[in-house]
């Protein structure tokens, strides 16, 4: 029977299993618009560095999955957060993603956050958007052909939003 799923802060030595759930999903270029040839040190500086914070799922030992949280905005608009996820391929389709979202939302919450907005979202992410709203995000502008995608070449992106004032 597998230990439950422990979603914590992530820590220094984290990094050597989170480095091949992002350069896996960045080489991909199905769902981030983050340059393939990225390095480990340049993945840190994104992931980790320059986010206000980055939670790890773990489940025996292993890595499932990570995601960060950071202000959408300075200033003004530093009252909106944005996330990233992303998991491992051995998790797709568990629910890793869904505790992630669910527990970034508590996070941001606790963080003082009064909605999250996700700026792009790969329209042929179909699972993820479905996810997101599932979660109670709502499509609110869509960006034609913002996205290169490896496989179907220019595709639209998402802007994707909820309130965390309900």
């Amino acid at each position: 029977m597998s230990a439950a799923l422990i979603i914590r802060p992530i820590a220094a030595a984290d990094f050597d299993q989170v480095w091949p759930i992002i350069e896996g999903v960045v080489q991909a270029q199905e769902t981030y618009a983050y340059d393939p040839d990225m390095d480990r040190d340049t993945a840190w500086t994104l992931w980790v560095e320059l986010p206000r914070a980055t939670f790890v799922a773990e489940q025996d030992g292993q890595i499932l999955g990570t995601y960060y949280i950071k202000a959408n905005a300075a200033g003004p608009g530093d009252h909106v957060c944005n996330c990233g996820y992303m998991t491992a391929p051995a998790a797709r389709g568990k629910g890793v993603a869904s505790q992630l979202c669910a527990h970034s939302l508590n996070v941001a919450r606790e963080l003082g956050f009064s909605a999250m907005q996700f700026n792009s979202v790969v329209a042929t992410n179909t699972v993820a958007v479905a996810l997101w709203q599932k979660h109670g995000f709502e499509i609110v502008g869509t960006l034609p052909k913002a996205y290169r995608h490896a496989r179907h070449g220019l595709v639209d992106c998402y802007v994707m939003f909820r309130s965390l004032l309900d």
